[in-house]
């Protein structure tokens, strides 16, 4: 049954970018036992362990091909990601990418204990896949760095504009209410916790007052999320923030607990830095959420690194 639904939560980023914080994630990744050095990027030892685990990963994707020299070439790039992020301070947390396991996991139907004992049969390993994990959440971080709309040249938006109007999208202040849930009582209270999160957005005092409130809760935390438009927001909010009435949206079930957000203003936007957020997202719908420039820096990346064995 995973190996049918192996691809259903591998792209975690974008998701949850917004909500990450605390120690970086991102270490080089947990070598196999066999450590003879097949590649090096930077210094950096790739293993033919290292590789036996992505093609395994690969073959548990239904990849086709070669898939030894698919493995390789994912690793070298991930490696070239990996500097990248840790040289921008851009990583995710631990925290952040045990809960997209975790979430992963449950989206097949299993507990993280369950999917580690598959991925260790699997050939794959859970530090493996963790790995590869860290690099996908902290990427998008990385590439919204380096493309950073404020740095836009204003010659290409006006090309791409073409006279036109700026596209007009919804610009959001946001607070997130998460009701937490300890994994050691997930499925026990749940349910309690879900009505206690629907019942407090009743009497949502809005975001000024939202410490104080949740105050008044055991194990309610607030967590600022700033300025969000909508054609960024995460997949899983977007449909609660568009069906949104009042100053809340409705409730969803993380890794974390249960939790809304919380609207703290919201208006119709259609400046500099929209039009690039808007276009950005019809660029990635159009190449299936890979941002073409994606390539165009890793390859940048790969002509300056000292890379060999491959």
């Amino acid at each position: 049954m995973f190996a049918k639904t192996a691809l259903r939560g591998l792209l975690l980023g974008t998701a949850i970018l917004a909500m990450s914080a605390g120690l970086p994630a991102l270490t080089a990744p947990a070598h196999a036992a066999s450590t003879s050095v097949a590649i090096t990027v930077n210094g950096t030892a790739i293993t033919n362990g290292d590789i036996a685990h992505r093609a395994a990963f690969l073959r548990l994707q239904k990849q086709r091909g070669n898939l030894t020299a698919m493995a390789k070439q994912q690793l070298v790039d991930e490696e070239l990601k990996r500097r990248e992020i840790l040289r921008m301070q851009a990583s995710v947390s631990t925290e952040d990418v045990d809960a997209a396991f975790a979430r992963f996991a449950k989206s097949n139907k299993l507990t993280p204990a369950q999917l580690t004992k598959i991925l260790d049969q699997a050939g794959v390993t859970a530090p493996h896949f963790k790995s590869y994990i860290a690099v996908q959440m902290s990427w998008p971080r990385v590439m919204s760095a380096r493309f950073n709309p404020a740095k836009s040249n204003g010659a290409d938006l006006a090309q791409r504009l073409g006279g036109k109007e700026k596209p007009v999208t919804t610009e959001y202040f946001l607070q997130q209410v998460v009701f937490v849930i300890p994994e050691s009582k997930r499925g026990k209270i749940t349910g309690k916790r879900k009505a206690e999160a629907e019942a407090s957005r009743k009497n949502f005092p809005g975001c000024d007052g939202s410490k104080a409130f949740a105050a008044t809760m055991r194990d309610v935390s607030i967590i600022n999320l700033g300025r969000v438009l909508l054609p960024a927001m995460p997949p899983e909010w977007k449909p609660l923030i568009e069906k949104a009435k009042g100053n809340t949206t409705g409730t969803l079930v993380t890794p974390r607990g249960v939790e809304y957000l919380a609207i703290c203003k919201q208006r119709q936007v259609n400046d500099d830095y929209a039009a690039e957020v808007v276009f950005r997202a019809e660029d990635l719908a159009k190449q299936k959420g890979k941002d073409p420039r994606e390539e165009q820096f890793l390859e940048e990346l790969r002509k300056k690194a000292r890379i060999t064995g491959l």
